[in-house]
């Protein structure tokens, strides 16, 4: 709250001494900035340079007392200067000719420099402007960060799991390929080869354990399976969401349904990895999903049976690709670049 308050009163004040006019502090003339230590005019500035460079003596013609102003400040030479010492300026901070020379040879050189620099950056065309507008179409309608559409989005329950929900990926994922025309690419039986999520590692006690809920270790081992069908259900909605992305890219459907496969086969995962750092935090450390702020920490992967080993690069990875503070046009040109890579095979 004080620092609130501070930087306000500062605001505030910085706001006031921009409003009210600068003055020369020798004639009262409109001030331009500061001037051998002190706020002058221009043209008191060039009179105080020229003064001490010739190191020039006045006498004044009157009492030695002359009021100066904007109008009179001809007049009197001497009372001129001496207001000009009077109100701090300095001729130590006079620079030799030699020394103004190098000075305007670094300001052209400095323009110089900045106007290569614009003309070195690259101006999009019209058309490559145009495919990102597409782009980031494509994005925005396929990726929402609240997972709103997603109805199996919710904390995981810690209840027994089964082989069912581990399988559920492959299952989503073939209802939504099915749903496609028989012309398009995931009508096709080669993309029924995607892999499918793991199976929940074995448990020979298993069923003994069933028949003992009241032991502490048995709800335990419970609570460590019940995020893997979860999680393949989360992987699931995310591969389609890839796929619609990938149906929206200028030349995609161009390509050979075989062509289409391979690339989205070998960049489905990549691309979710890329969709998800919008999601990560650094502070946490977590990806925060749903309408209610629902965090995934590394911890909740790990209880879905994913090793440290696996998950530090993935980590690496977010934590270093979140510090380029990418804009949304990058972001996307990088995941149709992830997807349209010719090295795929």
């Amino acid at each position: 709250m004080d620092a609130a308050c501070s930087t306000s009163v500062a605001d505030a004040a910085a706001e006031c001494e921009r409003s009210v006019p600068r003055v020369c502090g020798v004639c009262g003339d409109r001030a331009t900035g500061f001037h051998f230590n002190a706020m002058t005019c221009e043209g008191c500035k060039g009179f105080f340079r020229r003064s001490m460079k010739r190191k020039a003596m006045f006498t004044c013609p009157f009492s030695g007392e002359c009021h100066i102003t904007k109008d009179n400040r001809r007049h009197c030479q001497a009372c001129r200067l001496k207001r000009c010492l009077d109100i701090g300026m300095m001729k130590e901070f006079i620079l030799t000719d030699e020394e103004v020379q190098r000075k305007r040879e670094m300001i052209l050189k400095r323009k110089e420099e900045e106007a290569l620099r614009e003309s070195l950056k690259p101006k999009l065309s019209e058309e490559q402007q145009k495919v990102i507008d597409i782009l980031l179409e494509a994005h925005r309608k396929t990726y929402d960060p609240t997972y709103a559409d997603f109805t199996k989005f919710r904390p995981p329950v810690r209840s027994h799991p089964s082989s069912r929900g581990a399988t559920k990926s492959s299952s989503l994922l073939t209802q939504d390929l099915s749903s496609e025309d028989s012309s398009d690419l995931f009508s096709s039986e080669a993309f029924s080869t995607f892999p499918d999520p793991a199976e929940p590692p074995p448990f020979p006690s298993l069923a003994l354990q069933e028949e003992q809920d009241e032991s502490s270790s048995v709800n335990l081992e419970f609570s460590q399976l019940s995020m893997l069908p979860h999680l393949a259900d989360l992987v699931s909605y995310s591969i389609q969401k890839v796929i619609g992305f990938a149906k929206m890219i200028p030349g995609f459907r161009d390509l050979s349904v075989e062509d289409q496969i391979v690339l989205l086969k070998c960049s489905a995962m990549e691309v979710i990895m890329l969709r998800s750092n919008e999601s990560f935090t650094l502070e946490d450390m977590s990806w925060t999903c749903g309408s209610n702020d629902f965090k995934y920490r590394v911890s909740d992967v790990t209880q879905a049976g994913h090793s440290m080993d696996l998950l530090e690069p993935l980590v690496k990875f977010q934590v270093g690709l979140k510090k380029l503070n990418l804009h949304e046009e990058e972001h996307v040109l990088l995941m149709a670049i992830c997807i349209l890579s010719p090295g795929r095979d």
